[in-house]
């Protein structure tokens, strides 16, 4: 393919007001082939205007380690799981500029209330420990105790204050971390932090528990002439369904950046990447998404919502639209994504809760997984939802690899092949498009099948 090729063009309202829309899934992720199962991997390059211009957003390798300044390794502490890593660390060479979401279950994990006193309160941090296998939830104050002891562990091996690092637990419920393996492990891995890409993989790959791929992506854009790296790294197969205002994220950046505008920018993308994924409509008591910006990139720092900010917050948008799609797809026992995209709605909220609605229905993912057109549960998906509209004016179609069908219109079904439904739904990646004839609002969700191994999966979860 000719270089030229390989630049393409989205409009900054499509990206600002509605980046999950199909243009933007379709292009400013397109180098994502296989959206279930693969990564953020091999060199991409997207073109993206916004009102100031034009600016360039590379794909590049790796994760958490892409950006200046940052380094990560892991370790197999034994927490809870033998021969594999469970443990690792991501650290800042210079204090950086924190911000957070995390769950808005009632019920907060240990590390939820450490981390969210810290964002809510420092203005900077410099590391993030993170283990898997044991959730230190429900764990009381013995449990609050240990996580301290792990940020401890992690502040005087890496000469930190002790309120700039950060704790992340994923796991079984109601366990205790045995403190001494994990203080082991975080004295292993203050010797052995590395900035190359295959460190930050290898710290992604000790935060999975039910997970059957490790989640990164990382681009590279210009702001002021410098070039500024975002990079992260996620995990979660099941108990996701994040309401963030058993999913982990860190993200990475070299940009130099106000923690107002950081924490705002973060508190607003979530909205419509992490919060429009689910797997199973259980909302984690870990749930958690922090970011650092260390400045290492010398632009300067952005302070005002300007061209700049919102150039950030796109790139952002392309990071952790990736995460929360492969998340999605890799939903404990699935074997397919599912998305649906709720196009004229009357309202963004409305769009929310309708594409929403769908993806959550268990009678929907189960027809997806039985590659069975049965139309009938989407529409009744759609009129539980709690939103007012009219069926008699709903089009519904289904797509996947390029081909799309309608299946209902005018109220009722449309004369359409049940063979040719049955191939689009047999498709690693299928999509529902509901359009209401409503309004002018879009909004995106992305869920997956549910099959037979969801249920094995946690049958036996705690063994």
């Amino acid at each position: 393919m000719p270089d030229f090729a390989k630049w393409f063009f989205v409009s900054y309202a499509q990206i600002y007001e509605a980046y999950v829309e199909r243009t933007l899934i379709k292009f400013v992720y397109s180098w994502r082939k296989n959206s279930c199962k693969s990564g953020c991997k091999g060199d991409s390059e997207s073109t993206l205007r916004n009102k100031g211009g034009i600016f360039f957003m590379k794909k590049i390798d790796g994760g958490v380690t892409a950006a200046k300044g940052f380094m990560a390794t892991s370790t197999a502490a034994e927490i809870k799981y033998k021969g594999r890593d469970d443990m690792a660390l991501v650290y800042s060479v210079v204090p950086a500029k924190v911000a957070g979401v995390f769950t808005k279950n009632v019920v907060k994990a240990a590390p939820v209330q450490w981390d969210r006193d810290i964002v809510k309160k420092e203005e900077f941090a410099q590391a993030v420990v993170l283990n898997s296998g044991i959730a230190n939830a429900c764990t009381s104050k013995e449990g609050l105790s240990i996580n301290e002891q792990m940020a401890q562990a992690v502040a005087t091996a890496l000469d930190l204050p002790l309120r700039s690092v950060l704790t992340a637990s994923t796991g079984v419920i109601g366990m205790q971390i045995p403190i001494e393996r994990a203080v082991n492990g975080i004295r292993t891995m203050s010797k052995q932090l590395n900035e190359d890409l295959e460190a930050g993989n290898a710290a992604a790959k000790a935060i999975m528990t039910t997970d059957t791929i490790s989640k990164e992506c990382a681009v590279q854009f210009e702001i002021d002439g410098k070039t500024i790296t975002i990079g992260g790294m996620s995990k979660g197969s099941g108990m996701i369904h994040p309401d963030m205002a058993t999913m982990l994220c860190v993200i990475t950046t070299d940009l130099a950046i106000s923690k107002e505008l950081l924490q705002e920018a973060v508190r607003t993308d979530v909205v419509s990447s992490f919060n429009m994924i689910s797997v199973d409509r259980d909302t984690s008591t870990n749930d958690s998404m922090i970011v650092l910006a260390n400045g290492k990139a010398e632009n300067p720092e952005i302070t005002k919502k300007d061209e700049n900010y919102k150039t950030f917050c796109d790139a952002l948008a392309a990071v952790t639209h990736t995460l929360a799609k492969m998340m999605a797809g890799d939903g404990e026992g699935a074997t397919k994504l599912f998305e649906t995209i709720v196009m004229n709605a009357k309202t963004k909220q409305d769009a929310i809760t309708l594409s929403k609605s769908v993806i959550t229905s268990n009678l929907v993912k189960t027809a997806v997984y039985g590659s069975d057109a049965n139309w009938g549960r989407i529409i009744c998906a759609l009129g539980y939802s709690g939103v007012e509209f009219n069926p008699e004016i709903v089009d519904l179609y289904i797509e996947s690899n390029g081909q799309r069908i309608k299946l209902f219109e005018n109220g009722m079904a449309t004369n359409y092949s049940e063979e040719e439904a049955t191939k689009i739904l047999s498709a690693e990646h299928v999509t529902a498009i509901a359009d209401m004839k409503q309004g002018t609002e879009t909004a995106t969700a992305w869920g997956c099948d549910l099959t037979y191994d969801y249920v094995k999966i946690n049958g036996d979860y705690r063994s």
